[in-house]
């Protein structure tokens, strides 16, 4: 599942338990599910975050540089 499919999901999760009308165990589940997408949604920030940095190094003669990209 990609980011932005997994933000929509999390702002379905939100928009129902905003409405007020999911049971208690209804919106203990969605809460449960929408911190497993937020916690996913912040490695995929982490990772674009750490790759975009590799990616604008600049080199003694102002020209962008990329290097390779560790996930580890």
């Amino acid at each position: 599942m990609n980011f932005e499919k997994k933000l929509g999901d999390l702002e379905k999760i939100v928009s129902a338990m905003e409405s007020g009308e999911l049971s208690l165990d209804d919106s203990l589940k969605k809460f449960e599910q929408g911190v497993k997408l937020t916690r996913e949604c912040q490695e995929a920030l982490e990772k674009a975050e750490l790759k975009v940095q590799q990616l604008v190094s600049i080199s003694a003669e102002g020209e962008a540089q990329t290097e390779d990209f560790d996930e580890e």
